[in-house]
């Protein structure tokens, strides 16, 4: 049964969506963004600590709130740490009023027809039961789309929404990502081609069944206002796909109804080196920027 209260957040409360979700592969360039490098580690459990202390001191930041952050993206890891010696589930939505997200995909499958799938996840739903008893509200999970192939984006789709129905099925909301590669030369055309593909498979979504989408900040401003405006759409969010916290920002404040759920431009300006004072401050200021991106609109 989803919470009503976190769904109401998600739904219409001003603000926009952390991603702490970086996973095995992607956290090594993460924790070298903020000055660790992969020569101050030895193996994988120092670096997922590393990287978990790097989350908590974010998430326990005093501008990490739900008054500006509506929900995190999480990695499973995660999931299962502490923030002061509690539950991080727990930890955000009942001390800061941010609604936890659970990151689901075990990365992507090698590129086919322009796009790559997500790999399989054969444990998937005991995954899904386990976030469900920690409290998590939603998923996420992310495809990647390179050329403007309708096949391959056709399959990129379904796929998301076979296994969006199988977390629906769980008790949770899906976040839906097909993201389009920034550098794709075909981008836009690309864009025309998901939209479409997207629209069918939301038809198809029996009522009162819903999503939230993930996508990348489209070429024309407001291309996605139908399916913003579809009745099984909770949200449209926006991810930074790799550009700067201030382009991603720039573009973002075009499109109405879209809110960002940012990874590498939530964290681009914080370091390991910091003290408290001037990493609160710099996380402050990059929450501020990105929250009134998602809420002020050109």
């Amino acid at each position: 049964m989803v919470d009503a209260k976190m769904l109401n957040k998600i739904s219409s409360a001003p603000g926009f969506i952390a991603a702490l979700d970086q996973s095995g592969g992607s956290t090594p360039g993460a924790l070298r963004l903020y000055g660790i490098a992969d020569s101050d580690y030895q193996g994988d459990e120092e670096m997922f600590r590393l990287m978990h202390a790097m989350r908590v001191r974010i998430m326990s930041a005093p501008a990490f709130t739900g008054d500006k952050i509506m929900a995190a993206i999480l990695f499973e890891r995660t999931m299962d740490g502490e923030v002061d010696g509690q539950p991080v589930p727990s930890y955000l939505w009942e001390k800061r009023g941010v609604v936890p997200l659970l990151k689901v995909d075990k990365g992507l499958a090698a590129e086919e027809n322009g796009v790559q799938m997500m790999k399989p996840m054969p444990d998937l739903d005991a995954l899904l039961a386990r976030g469900r008893d920690k409290g998590m509200f939603g998923t996420k999970m992310r495809s990647v789309i390179s050329n403007a192939d309708k096949a391959g984006i056709a399959a990129v789709v379904k796929q998301q929404f076979e296994v969006a129905r199988q977390i629906i099925g769980n008790g949770l909301v899906p976040i839906v990502e097909p993201e389009v590669s920034i550098k794709s030369p075909t981008k836009q055309e690309a864009e025309a081609i998901l939209r479409d593909e997207i629209a069918k498979q939301l038809d198809l979504l029996p009522a009162g069944e819903t999503v939230l989408l993930k996508l990348t900040i489209p070429t024309v401003p407001d291309f996605y206002a139908p399916l913003i405006a579809h009745k099984s759409v909770v949200r449209v969010v926006a991810l930074s796909g790799g550009y700067s916290r201030v382009d991603a920002c720039e573009k973002l404040s075009h499109n109405h109804g879209m809110i960002a759920s940012f990874s590498r431009a939530l964290t681009e300006n914080l370091r390991v080196t910091m003290s408290d004072a001037e990493f609160d401050a710099s996380l402050a200021e990059t929450i501020d920027q990105i929250y009134a991106a998602s809420v002020n609109k050109a």
